[in-house]
């Protein structure tokens, strides 16, 4: 897979490197309902993590807006809660960078542990989680002073993480293990490892916080934590080999993408609903479904299909896919921002020096094998 990385040297020195954009000219959207056009605006932004590309998707038309290329195997996009700060990884040259979604400018860059997979912001937007499968560790950094302030031991091969919502606790899904790591974020330690099942890979958060849902890999199901007794308490089974799951705001439903495997991908989005912890409906998205997010007014959720190299766009009051619009190679996370990207031909961005390196080893227990989680 491309996680592979090595330590970083300088990254915050004032010479500057260069990494690529291009535009909105190369690759469409398929026609889309009337009905959807407008329905929800902003940006999506994915990671594809092959391609080496971060692609921007206008909400509001399903077209590609901009595609920025230069970071070495994105794993993971994640948005700020400002809408504005744009963060991602490399899991290949180990460090994570915030970008600024309006002028498309990298704010900074931050070197991590090995391998890092995914990123989260904290709600208050003030310090950012990465999981570095490498190192079983996680780094947390000071948005405001782009500066690395802890590092956290996880279990085996940390991947998906969340934090709570109201930001006091970040859960790590160890997908090479059997657990969850509960990181207190007031002290920035490991305070906890939850039992859940084999292969854990993401973790989501009901909207009050009550309880966390988590996708076991390895054992095609999805269980059910409750928070504040950090016990699991509920099971059930879904696709094959689910990945990403995501919460809709009014927690109504549960989605979990089954990704499967390159020889046999997986196609579908389950629907679990919440309230009694069933599954209601699977839904046909593309070759392994992977990625997943949920805009907030809960009308469209977007799933990243990794062996069709597009997006799937779902229809929430109807449970039907209304358009895919292709992107980059191996589309992993996938992220939404209320601020709408102006779309913009091939560009460049300029990145600090450092940050690119030669790919270090990495043992092959950690979860990051081709199969991408």
């Amino acid at each position: 897979m491309l996680f592979l990385a090595t330590p970083l040297a300088g990254l915050l020195a004032a010479a500057i490197g260069v990494i690529a954009l291009t535009g909105p000219d190369e690759e469409t959207a398929d026609t889309v309902p009337t009905a959807h056009t407008g329905m929800v605006t902003g940006t999506v932004w994915v990671a594809n993590e092959e391609g080496g590309t971060l692609t921007a998707i206008d909400a509001a038309t399903h077209q590609v807006a901009t595609t920025l290329d230069g970071i070495e195997g994105p794993h993971n996009v994640q948005m700020g809660p400002d809408g504005a700060s744009l963060w991602t990884v490399s899991g290949h040259d180990s460090f994570a960078a915030m970008l600024d979604t309006t002028s498309l400018e990298v704010h900074g860059a931050v070197p991590t542990g090995g391998s890092p997979a995914h990123i989260v912001v904290t709600p208050d937007g003030a310090t950012a989680y990465t999981t570095n499968a490498e190192d079983r560790t996680v780094t947390a950094i000071d948005t405001a002073t782009m500066r690395r302030v802890a590092t956290i031991p996880a279990g085996a091969g940390p991947h998906g993480l969340r934090p709570s919502p109201d930001g006091r606790w970040i859960y790590v899904a160890n997908v090479s293990g059997t657990t969850l790591s509960v990181i207190d974020t007031t002290t920035n330690t490991l305070v906890d490892d939850i039992a859940v099942g084999r292969g854990p890979a993401q973790v989501a958060f009901s909207p009050d916080g009550r309880f966390v849902y988590v996708s076991l890999n390895g054992e095609d199901a999805v269980a059910k934590v409750d928070v504040a007794r950090r016990r699991l308490v509920g099971k059930i089974k879904v696709g094959d080999g689910p990945i990403q799951t995501f919460v809709t705001p009014d927690n109504r439903f549960l989605l979990v993408a089954n990704q499967g495997d390159e020889t046999a991908p997986g196609t579908t989005v389950s629907f679990i609903d919440i309230g009694s912890f069933t599954l209601t409906e699977n839904v046909d998205t593309g070759q392994g479904a992977h990625g997943i997010v949920v805009e907030p007014s809960g009308k469209h959720a977007y799933v990243t299909n990794l062996y069709g190299n597009d997006v799937a766009v779902i229809d929430l009051a109807t449970l039907t896919v209304v358009a895919r619009i292709p992107v980059g190679g191996k589309p992993n996370g996938i992220s939404y921002s209320p601020l709408t990207v102006e779309p913009a031909p091939t560009t460049m961005l300029r990145l600090p020096d450092g940050t690119a390196g030669e790919p270090a080893q990495h043992s092959d227990d950690e979860g990051h094998d081709g199969d991408t989680h």
